[in-house]
Parts: structure tokens; C-alpha cells; sequence
């Protein structure tokens, strides 16, 4: 039986002041304060789908723009996901969901397996959301896979509304890290012995 898996964690630059406290046992709530309310809204929606509980905040440079701030919560959150699994023992370590928003339809793979590399294939975005441009987002999932050490794919099969699209992949990404972390069997899940 799996105990509760918890990260609590800060990350203080000159650019942002992050805290983050997740459980892999949750209910799908979450108190996240960004400064940024189109992020907010998906970082809700990835963590009710995930059944995670997340608390979040951020303070960011916003006078410069949403880079920093994105990045950075990336990189935060990827890390508590990374501590809250521990050594991935017995974890199902690989999923995928399929989510459609209206128009719009996101497929996402995980897997946690200690190799980050993303995927990502953006050109159906506008060029603007929620007024930021859409490469923050790239650098956000970048940010994710990279310190949760995740191989993340992300493709967005067809949509015209950026909203929609986005929220399609945040609610698809967290259907896929829910099942990606259940703990299904024992031992490593891998047939080298070691995951990454």
C-alpha cells in the first residue's frame, strides 16, 4: 500500500516567487494563484482531471510578460510531480488520453520515465491567447517534462479557438498523468530495472 505522495517546494529567482504544495492522492482541488487568469483556469482543470490536489501561487515579473512566470511554474511543478513520485515504484508509468473541447480535439501521451523530452506541435494555435503569445506555452510544457522527467507529447488534431484547443490538452494531460502515476504492479516498471 502506497502512502500519501506529497512535494512541497518554493523556487525564489529574480524573476518569480513560486510555491507549491501537490498530493498524488487527491480530489481534484486546488487553490492556484498565477496573477495570470487564463493559466489559473487550465493549471484547475490539469489538476481536477489529474485527481491531484494542487496549491500554487506565483509572483512574476507580469510587467515584462507571462515568459518567466510560465516557465518557471513549469519547472516547479514538474519538480514536485518528480518528488511526489519518489523512486516510481510499481507506478503504470505510461498513458495517453484523447480530450475534445467544442471544435477542438488534444491527444496527450506520458511517460514517466525519467527522460524528458516533449513533443510538441503547435501550428493550429493562434498566435495569441488570453493576449500572451503561444509559444509561452511551449516553454511551460517544456519546463514540465523537463524537471518531472517526462517524455510529453502533445498533438492537437484539429480546432480553430486557441481557449479550446488548450484546454483540450491541459484536461487530456491530466487524465493521462492520472493514470500514468497509479500504482498498478510492483517493482520498477521497466525491463532494464531502473526508470531513466
Amino acid at each position: 500500500m502506497v502512502g500519501k505522495r506529497t512535494s512541497s517546494l518554493t523556487r525564489t529567482t529574480k524573476e518569480t516567487d513560486i510555491r507549491v504544495e501537490l498530493c498524488l492522492e487527491g480530489a481534484g482541488g486546488g487553490a492556484i494563484a498565477t496573477g495570470l487568469g487564463f493559466a489559473d483556469h487550465m493549471l484547475t482543470l490539469m489538476t481536477f482531471w489529474a485527481g491531484f490536489d494542487l496549491k500554487l501561487t506565483c509572483k512574476g515579473d507580469l510587467e515584462v510578460d507571462a515568459h518567466h512566470s510560465l516557465e518557471d511554474i513549469g519547472l516547479s511543478l514538474g519538480q514536485a510531480l518528480a518528488e511526489a513520485l519518489g523512486d516510481k515504484a510499481g507506478i503504470a508509468r505510461v498513458a495517453s488520453a484523447k480530450v475534445p473541447m467544442d471544435e477542438a480535439l488534444a491527444e496527450v501521451v506520458v511517460d514517466l520515465s525519467g527522460r524528458p523530452y516533449l513533443v510538441y506541435a503547435d501550428d493550429l494555435l493562434p498566435a495569441l491567447i488570453a493576449g500572451e503569445e503561444k509559444d509561452v506555452w511551449r516553454e511551460f510544457f517544456k519546463s514540465l517534462a523537463q524537471r518531472a522527467g517526462m517524455n510529453l507529447h502533445i498533438r492537437y488534431e484539429y480546432g480553430k479557438n486557441g481557449h479550446h484547443l488548450l484546454e483540450a490538452a491541459f484536461k487530456a494531460l491530466g487524465l493521462a498523468l492520472r493514470q500514468a502515476v497509479q500504482v498498478t504492479r510492483t517493482g520498477v516498471t521497466s525491463t532494464k530495472g531502473s526508470v531513466d
